[in-house]
């Protein structure tokens, strides 16, 4: 995603994941955790002693199974329950369990895995991979994919992970995919692939991350026509929404210059009649 439409990204550095903690059945102590997504998160660098011992208080609490997908598609997870309560969606879940000995789980037949795998890690460390290097608008390699998305599965892990992260109340996991997406260096049917993604998956009053798509096909669409043509008029028949929002920045700007041009008329620029040689 081009980085001219990354308004402020957030910045959030933590360290790496820990190992897994093996909890006992009867360890069922409920951990007090934030329930806005907002508190501080237990691996928040600069973290304090009380932190670390806030944190000991979220692995003490019961462990409950997350079921993603179906099918063969099917995976099993599990995860501490004093940390999914941050989120406003596990808080209400967990609610309803009993410690009647019932099982503690939460269904997520309809999740992408990798998503779910990066909101985990977001709970554990506060980040999750590739992280953004410091004081720059780029990702820490991950050998296993290329540099350039050319398909748009790069965008889209982040784009899964934004659409998840605002089902689940977490908004600063929301911000941080957001200005991840920024960081994805792409070809024009990956963009395309990211923004048929955004259009159908996020409302029509998400500004975040629809507004850059647009202005990004308002500014480029000329120039990367060439390259998917054909995607880019698929696209527009798809969502409608998508081409009118195209089309207003295209509009939008051309009245801005036209208004420019009337305040700050450019010198010379009246246009003089063609002179004719005489014989």
């Amino acid at each position: 995603m081009a980085e001219e439409f990354q308004e402020e990204p957030v910045e959030l550095q933590s360290t790496n994941p820990g190992a897994d903690v093996e909890m006992a059945e009867g360890e069922e102590a409920e951990a007090t955790a934030p329930r806005n997504g907002d508190g501080d998160l237990p691996f928040a660098e600069g973290g304090d002693q009380d932190q670390r011992i806030q944190f000991i208080s979220y692995l003490t609490s019961p462990v409950v199974t997350l079921v993603v997908g179906a099918g063969d598609t099917e995976t099993i997870l599990t995860a501490h329950q004093g940390l999914l309560t941050q989120s406003p969606f596990f808080s209400d879940a967990c609610a309803a369990f009993t410690d009647d000995g019932s099982p503690r789980q939460v269904d997520l037949v309809s999740e992408e895995l990798d998503a779910v795998g990066c909101f985990l890690e977001f709970l554990y460390t506060g980040d999750y991979f590739p992280k953004k290097l410091p004081g720059q608008r780029m990702l820490e390699q991950d050998p296993t994919i290329p540099a350039v998305d050319e398909t748009g599965e790069q965008l889209l892990k982040h784009a899964r992970v934004y659409t998840l992260a605002e089902k689940f109340g977490m908004e600063k996991l929301r911000s941080l995919a957001s200005s991840k997406i920024h960081c994805v260096n792409s070809t024009a049917k990956g963009e395309i692939t990211y923004a048929r993604y955004i259009y159908q998956y996020t409302s029509k009053d998400d500004t975040t991350v629809r507004a850059p798509v647009a202005n990004f096909w308002a500014t480029r669409s000329h120039t990367l026509r060439a390259e998917a043509e054909e995607e880019f008029r698929n696209l527009c028949l798809e969502f409608p929404q998508f081409g009118y929002d195209v089309l207003t920045r295209v509009l939008d700007e051309k009245l801005k210059r036209e208004r420019n041009e009337k305040l700050h008329p450019a010198s010379g620029s009246v246009r003089k009649r063609p002179r004719h040689s005489q014989a």
